[in-house]
């Protein structure tokens, strides 16, 4: 479909008057990448200004320019307060409010966004339900299909409604989206109508953005508001009981919308009891309105047993059979770069985890050391972000060292720091440096790992994950974990197999 508005229709959008009935085919926020007839949007950044690119926004073809400081142009200027609350406005009306048409299953929290909504499309896939999934891989249009579009891990708010137009477009009934803390700061998701919203957990992360924890959690809860305004009529609120700030978030609920609640430790709506985790996986009994019911999952880590709640939760209250969720569970596999396994016939196990945070780091060394045997080691390679909160980098050293039996030390994505320093960060939060490695070369690091250990031991590799680059100071150059990894463990089947031993 091909969408439009006037340069009349969008001033009259917010109040405005220009008598101009000139048609503007696209929006766009970076003037790199503006198409002839698109509306330039001034977006202010942590870097850049929009504001300042005017001249190149009217040479690549813009005929208006949506801005919230004053300026000099030959084309007709649109002034907002916000222009980056107006972009939502205004990309919503453009693609003909596209989340009205969509069920849009949103889900926040620190940890546990990624897999959640992966197993929400896997679960509503194999009921015949078209359900495509947003998040920090990309959009991925059903689980066979290859990931795009992967800038945010929610895009920016003109990206997101012409996906969802073109979701619609195409018949999707559902998406399964991750909404960051960053987004609903920064507004990307206003206008989206929300038929779920969800809470994993929040603990520490993203504290060089939003300051302080009352900030960042209160970030997140914005989800919960925006589901009171949604135009859905059975809207759910689905909330990890086990958290700290269930409370928080279940009180801004109107009365229209149903509060579901999942956990562990604390008698909830879905609550896993009798858990086991095994080498092929975890099992554990689900309490449900509906009765008991045997939960089994090629998924490890008590992690993944809270991710399975949330997404049985979401699936059940969109009116899926209890059984047909099970059963669509048993087979659901493990998400790019979550808790990853990578091993040779006769290596060690090795696991590849995007954990960046105090609270994900242990979760996945908790649950790495369940499937570390007795006479075998556990081994944590991983380092800290760059330009990012340092708070958590000695928290993150000293979970390592009470995990792990040996801790090597790396870099992550330095950005624009000094590694060693950010190392230096981490080895602060260190008292025991004799089973602590230094290796600031991330590749060495992983070798360095693979050449200490024996079949027996289990190594982790956190930190990136899925990424498939490394983020240095003067460039970006291609760096995979599960690469390097393999190649590692290569060699060492090699070289364990080979006559001399």
């Amino acid at each position: 479909m091909k969408y439009q508005l006037t340069i009349k229709e969008i001033s009259n959008l917010f109040g405005d008057n220009i008598e101009n009935n000139s048609a503007i085919t696209g929006i766009s926020y970076d003037s790199r990448e503006i198409k002839d007839g698109d509306i330039f949007v001034c977006l202010i950044g942590e870097k850049t200004d929009g504001h300042n690119y005017i001249k190149e926004a009217e040479a690549k073809g813009a005929k208006a320019i949506l801005a919230q400081k004053k300026i000099n142009s030959n084309l007709p200027v649109i002034y907002v307060k916000d222009t980056q609350i107006s972009i939502a406005r205004l990309a919503n009306s453009f693609y003909k409010e596209p989340s009205k048409k969509i069920k849009i299953l949103g889900v926040t929290g620190t940890n546990g966004k990624t897999t959640t909504t992966h197993l929400v499309q896997h679960i509503l896939e194999k009921n015949n339900l078209k359900t495509a999934v947003i998040g920090t891989l990309g959009t991925r249009e059903n689980t066979s299909s290859n990931y795009y579009d992967a800038k945010h891990t929610t895009p920016q708010a003109s990206d997101l409604q012409r996906q969802l137009s073109n979701l619609t477009e195409k018949g999707f009934s559902y998406l399964a989206m991750e909404v960051s803390s960053h987004a609903l700061s920064l507004s990307r998701t206003d206008e989206c109508n929300f038929a779920v919203a969800t809470l994993t957990n929040v603990t520490q992360d993203h504290l060089d953005f939003h300051l302080t924890m009352d900030e960042y959690w209160k970030a997140k809860r914005k989800l919960f508001e925006m589901l009171n305004s949604s135009s859905w009529k059975n809207k759910h609120a689905v909330i990890n009981k086990d958290d700290a700030l269930f409370e928080e978030f279940a009180k801004p609920l109107n009365k229209d919308i149903k509060l579901v609640s999942y956990g562990v430790k604390n008698k909830s709506d879905f609550q896993a009891q009798e858990i086991s985790f095994q080498a092929d996986g975890l099992s554990f009994m689900l309490n449900t309105p509906n009765g008991e019911f045997k939960v089994k999952s090629r998924l490890n880590g008590m992690f993944n047993v809270y991710n399975l709640l949330a997404a049985i939760s979401i699936s059940y209250s969109e009116g899926i059979e209890i059984n047909k969720i099970i059963d669509a569970v048993s087979d659901a596999k493990e998400v790019p770069g979550r808790f990853q396994i990578i091993q040779n016939e006769g290596s060690p196990l090795c696991i590849v985890d995007y954990a960046h945070t105090p609270d994900g780091l242990e979760n996945i060394l908790k649950a790495a050391r369940l499937m570390t045997p007795k006479n075998g080691k556990l081994i944590c390679v991983f380092g800290c972000g760059g330009d990012r909160d340092p708070t958590k980098r000695p928290k993150m050293g000293k979970i390592a060292e009470d995990l792990s039996d040996l801790v090597i030390v790396t870099s992550d994505n330095p950005r624009s720091e000094d590694p060693k320093q950010i190392i230096s960060d981490i080895l602060s939060g260190i008292k025991n440096t004799s089973n602590i490695i230094v290796e600031a070369d991330r590749k060495g690091a992983i070798e360095s790992a693979v050449k200490k250990v024996t079949k027996n031991d289990v190594i982790v590799i956190a930190g990136k994950g899925h990424e498939d680059y490394q983020i240095l100071k003067d460039k970006t150059i291609h760096f995979d974990d599960r690469e390097e990894i393999r190649k590692a463990l290569d060699a060492f089947t090699s070289l364990r197999g080979s006559p001399k031993g």
